[in-house]
């Protein structure tokens, strides 16, 4: 990425074992997914992993498949074809290296472009878990985008009495297929402008949007008394201004956090997809070739109906 909505073709010296420290797996990339948190890199936002203004081949994407080129850890092989995170958020390149620990080996009757779909449903399954137990409990999810109609699938699978998506684009004819029971295309606020009494209200709440301060506070807003939010957006702003009278009087639990046992819960997702078959199917929508990674990103970060994730394959 040269700048902002940008993108060419680079040359770099490949990475090599030499270059591999210990924990560390060289990988050919085969596909990669787009995920929200890219967003703001693509339409310009700085890079704070690097003090330089030079553009960082590869950058932004983190959600990788590859095959196991060389390997300074005993959990894989060379010749292991794994799904996971590119630590470096550097994976739209032919080679990468990333953290053993943030890869796991997937069930090779996936194609790559779909196993890509494993890292983001990794994701959600950890936060899920930190919710506690959902059985029984009316669940709402703001956004319905591929993060968002994930967290909808692993609710309902989780026990959840009642699932509602909220969105403000109208996905009507695919959210049955990730559990939904009760769409809304609405913004946030509209919706929590409709909720007229604590019957309405769900006791979990899921942020799933991120980017900008609004959403939570509805979350906050729209949540029964004693209910528990789940931010799980990535935040642009450092600081996010709370209504602590209202999250105090409400008696509300607010979780966050990014995934940690990233090898367990890969390996959570992959079982999770063996369970659910038609899962991945209905999630993975679009699918590139590295030389349209412009149209790619553009098509990821403009939002429509039909459509929700988008990969990027790097090699058949």
């Amino acid at each position: 990425m040269t700048g902002p909505y940008s993108f060419e073709a680079v040359d770099v010296p490949a990475p090599v074992p030499d270059d591999l420290a210990d924990g560390q797996v060289l990988l050919r990339v085969l596909a990669g997914g787009l995920c929200g948190s890219d967003g703001p890199f693509y339409r310009g936002a700085a890079n704070p992993w690097t003090s330089s203004n030079d553009p960082v081949p590869g950058f932004p994407m983190h959600e990788v498949v590859g095959e196991v080129v060389a390997s300074r850890t005993a959990e894989h092989k060379v010749g292991d074809r794994v799904v996971g995170w590119a630590t470096g958020l550097d994976g739209l390149q032919e080679m990468i290296t990333t953290e053993g620990a943030s890869v796991h080996a997937y069930d090779t009757s996936l194609r790559p472009a779909e196993a890509v779909g494993l890292q983001p449903l990794a994701c959600v399954i950890y936060a899920v878990e930190r919710l506690g137990d959902v059985s029984g409990k009316h669940c709402a999810v703001i956004g319905q985008g591929p993060i968002g109609v994930l967290f909808s699938h692993v609710l309902k699978s989780a026990g959840a009495h009642k699932v509602t998506g909220i969105d403000r684009i109208d996905r009507r004819d695919v959210l049955g297929a990730f559990g939904v029971d009760d769409p809304v295309f609405l913004s946030s606020d509209e919706w929590v402008r409709r909720l007229t009494d604590d019957d309405d209200r769900p006791e979990v709440v899921v942020e799933a949007v991120g980017h900008q301060v609004s959403t939570l506070a509805h979350a906050i807003e729209a949540v029964r008394p004693e209910g528990r939010i789940l931010y799980f957006g990535i935040p642009d702003d450092r600081i996010y201004p709370l209504d602590m009278e209202k999250m105090l009087r409400k008696h509300l639990t607010l979780i966050s956090g990014s995934t940690l046992q990233r090898r367990r819960v890969l390996s959570a997702a992959d079982e999770y997809v063996k369970a659910h078959p038609g899962l991945i199917n209905s999630l993975v929508t679009h699918e590139f070739k590295a030389d349209a990674a412009a149209e790619a990103y553009r098509t990821a970060f403009t939002p429509k109906a039909g459509q929700f994730k988008v990969v990027i394959t790097m090699s058949d």
